[in-house]
């Protein structure tokens, strides 16, 4: 069974920092690529960063330069470093990925940026 789950979210001022996590297991980690989405209320999901098998990753523009994805591949786990955190960030993120006849999502952890 495979499960994807995520932590680190929370309440965080503006121009502040989170870490967020996602633990994989019952997949073959290193294979896949890795993607964190995020979906703000009334919004559509939103691709947010994706990391290769390779560890290159690709940013959102809206979050280039403030977020980093990387992953731990002898941990399975994918993280989401976000810095200088801005109220348009809110969202729930969810961490996900997908191979050949398969889309795994996890059950999303909220972040809120507010003062």
């Amino acid at each position: 069974q495979v499960r994807l789950v995520e932590s680190g979210g929370g309440l965080v001022q503006p121009g502040g920092s989170l870490r967020l996590s996602c633990k994989a297991s019952g997949i073959w980690f290193s294979i896949y690529d890795m993607d964190w989405h995020r979906q703000a209320p009334g919004k559509q999901r939103e691709l947010v960063a994706r990391i290769s098998t390779g560890d290159y990753p690709t940013y959102a523009d809206s979050v280039k330069g403030r977020f980093t994805i990387s992953r731990d591949n002898a941990e399975n786990t994918v993280y989401l470093q976000m810095n200088t955190l801005k109220p348009d960030d809110t969202a729930d993120y969810y961490c996900h990925t997908s191979g050949v006849g398969s889309d795994y999502w996890g059950q999303g952890t909220q972040v809120t940026v507010s003062s």
